[in-house]
């Protein structure tokens, strides 16, 4: 059965920022998984990697975080599928901070005004057939038996069998009991040296399925040793005088240590079996698994390097180490049970190879230089630091990397053309496309007229300006002289305030409070409008706008979005309760899974609010029940469903923070240029998440998808960006 990929990320406050090598981190291990330096990313975790279909990834071009939130409304699908959402931070050269220097692809032909650019160098499914690994084992996943070595394919390998010539006296494993495909793998490797008798064993070590050593061991030769081989064995005469340990010893700690069913793994395993003279009846061979044409074997330092992406056998250090070697071995094989044989016949291990001696050919070549031709002297200086490209890694390991998008596009990469291109015309393409491709990146813009500089001024006031009125309500009217602490006291239980004023133009005074977080603003209407503060029944209320008719919308949706999905915020927490304290106070909540305690970003301090996510929606309505009414520490809580958990709190409080720094004055010329086209504008934002919502639609379940929107790093002024991001089928239908 075919495992389910998710993805894990905790994206409250802080962590909710992303930067761009945090990014490229996700997308290599995603694309790569454990191949070419690919690790987990530390930010967030994908499981069952191995089982991704592919990785897509949405370019909104030019477009910013702003845009985003400006045209929320019109973002139906994205806010309604992607339920990880992050700030990221902006690049100057997008393309290079995505996926890499160096990216070396050729534009195909495609229709007028889209390019296409894709990987010369696939492995064609008709080319896998010729694969000696698919000759050898098909394409199917199978179990760690069907790779063990057959009792005819020991013999042709010389490998020590029961009643052969030259095995009288070897002494049996004993490990006799039948395998199956959760039978017990363990690594082993052995140095020797050259004696009077022939190759002896000189150093020998097992590993575990885990890596773990569990013996390393020097043996005493029984024979004069005439080359100790030093070069490879590590071994010195210096370092055998003391031992006492002989094969024998070895022979029958080796049958203790191994359970009857084990199967052994080793790198031309034969040899080192030879050595032991013992028979084991269950092995896997290295050497032969990763099978080439002609007989011919891949080294094991080349393979760990190719397939691991790790570094052994180093020419800085005296010899080998066994125990570094058995684990390699050991780790290829279940690389190699986890794939499957397509997934390496994939990774073109014959091209790799190939350009790696081509590429020690050139070092050498560059080495023998004769002094004065300059080129000896650029040996010496260090080269430039880059980001290696991951697109050219999947190239090398034949898989289709594939790159959509208008031409023109500067910071696209892509090559110069007409700019007319619809973004219809680069969906249909897509949807052709992308399905053969295991990585893809599309890229959709709203067009050069929505690009400006200005416009991108006048949207962030826009934004700003809604933001701030949502985070304001009017109280009142009270009593010419009521009490400014009361009203300060009882507000302030709703959450962190960020100004507080009396209105002196009303009849009767007014008080206007700034909050700091949209739930605050959304408490203080919902349990205070018709309240007694300060001694006066009270009205409150939001500031009545044109661009706050739809406010009462925008709360309901946002607080359907996704992202929210059992998070609640509570509020009239005491400013002395450290993280520590809140974990105990709310460790009987059920199901409880994250709690984030929001501060001032230049001070540090706490606020008197904080938000819990919970593992399912039912826990958090649960939590909400139990906590509205709650008392902790003297102090009653008020709490409710989330609306700016995650990255948009800390984007909010940017903003907070950042009006009043720029003169108002110089964006009402752009606003008025903004609102002229903004109706359009609205429309091809819609239509741009409709083309969003086919394609991820078209997209086959457990897909990566990652939209970004890349934010605005100019001469005029930077805006963060944005990125949302899912896998298909995550504990949930697509919309």
């Amino acid at each position: 059965q075919e495992k389910s990929c998710h993805l894990s990320a905790a994206l409250l406050g802080e962590d909710s920022e992303i930067s761009q090598d945090q990014l490229y981190e996700l997308l290599k291990y995603a694309a790569l998984g454990k191949c070419h330096n690919a690790a987990q990313p530390s930010w967030c975790h994908v499981y069952h990697q191995s089982h991704l279909a592919g990785v897509v990834v949405v370019v909104l071009h030019e477009m910013s975080q702003l845009h985003f939130y400006r045209f929320y409304l019109q973002f139906k699908h994205l806010r309604k599928v992607f339920r990880h959402r992050f700030t990221l931070a902006p690049s100057t050269n997008f393309p290079v901070s995505l996926y890499g220097e160096g990216a070396n692809l050729e534009p195909q032909n495609t229709p007028q005004g889209v390019t296409s650019t894709s990987s010369e160098c696939i492995t064609k499914s008709s080319d896998l057939q010729c694969d000696p690994i698919i000759q050898r084992y098909g394409e199917k996943k199978q179990g760690l038996t069907s790779y063990t070595l057959t009792l005819k394919e020991q013999k042709e390998n010389y490998y020590p069998i029961q009643g052969s010539p030259g095995c009288q006296g070897y002494i049996s494993t004993e490990c006799d009991q039948q395998r199956t495909d959760s039978s017990p793998l363990f690594g082993l490797d052995c140095e020797m040296c050259l004696t009077a008798k022939g190759n002896e064993v000189t150093r020998v070590s097992l590993v575990d399925a885990g890596g773990q050593c569990l013996l390393n061991e020097l043996v005493r030769p029984e024979s004069t040793v005439l080359n100790y081989r030093t070069r490879f064995s590590g071994i010195t005469r210096k370092m055998l005088l003391p031992v006492k340990t002989r094969l024998s010893d070895i022979q029958t700690r080796l049958k203790k240590m191994l359970p009857h069913d084990a199967v052994l793994v080793g790198h031309s395993l034969n040899s080192d079996l030879q050595a032991l003279e013992m028979i084991h009846p269950s092995v896997i061979d290295t050497s032969l698994l990763f099978a080439r044409n002609e007989g011919r074997r891949f080294k094991l330092k080349f393979l760990a390097k190719a397939v691991l992406g790790k570094e052994i056998q180093c020419e800085q250090k005296l010899g080998h180490d066994p125990t570094e070697d058995a684990r390699a071995a050991l780790e290829l094989a279940q690389f190699f049970i986890e794939q499957g044989p397509t997934k390496v016949a994939e990774l073109n291990l014959e091209m790799l190879l190939t350009a790696e001696k081509l590429a020690e050919v050139s070092q050498n070549k560059a080495v023998l230089q004769p002094q004065g031709c300059g080129f000896q002297e650029q040996l010496n200086e260090p080269p430039p630091l880059s980001k290696p490209c991951f697109l050219d890694c999947l190239q090398v390991t034949g898989q289709k990397p594939l790159l959509l998008g208008r031409q023109g596009l500067d910071s696209s990469g892509l090559c110069q053309g007409n700019l007319s291109t619809s973004n219809k015309q680069i969906l249909q393409r897509a949807l052709e496309d992308v399905p053969l491709s295991k990585f893809s990146i599309i890229q959709f813009s709203l067009g050069p007229e929505y690009l400006a500089s200005h416009l991108h001024a006048g949207l962030y006031e826009k934004v700003s300006s809604k933001l701030t009125d949502m985070l304001t309500i009017y109280a009142g009217p009270f009593e010419e002289n009521f009490c400014m602490k009361s009203v300060k006291k009882e507000f302030g239980r709703c959450g962190p305030i960020q100004s507080l004023t009396v209105v002196t133009e009303t009849f009767q005074p007014y008080v206007c409070i700034q909050y700091e977080v949209l739930e605050a603003a959304q408490l203080a209407v919902e349990s205070l409008n018709g309240a007694e503060v300060a001694g006066s029944c009270i009205k409150v209320q939001r500031p009545v706008t044109a661009a706050m008719l739809d406010c009462n919308v925008l709360i309901k949706e946002l607080e359907l979005d996704v992202e929210n999905e059992g998070v609640i915020y509570v509020a009239g927490l005491k400013k002395s309760l450290t993280e520590t304290d809140l974990q105990e106070e709310f460790s009987q909540l059920k199901d409880l899974e994250t709690l984030f305690l929001p501060k001032d970003l230049q001070s540090g301090k706490h606020r008197n609010c904080c938000f819990l996510k919970f593992q399912n929606t039912q826990s958090a309505v649960d939590a909400l029940e139990a906590i509205n009414g709650w008392t902790m520490k003297g102090s009653k809580l008020r709490s409710r469903n989330a609306l700016a958990a995650g990255h948009l709190w800390r984007w909010i409080w940017q903003m907070n923070h950042s009006n009043g720094k720029q003169g108002k004055h110089i964006f009402y010329e752009k606003m008025e240029q903004l609102s002229d086209c903004e109706q359009d504008l609205r429309k091809k934002v819609k239509k741009l998440d409709h083309h969003i919502k086919k394609l991820y639609r078209s997209l086959q379940s457990n897909t990566l998808c990652v939209v970004l929107f890349p934010g605005v790093n100019s001469t005029h002024g930077s805006q963060s960006g944005l990125g949302l991001m899912g896998i298909k089928d995550e504990g949930r239908s697509a919309c």
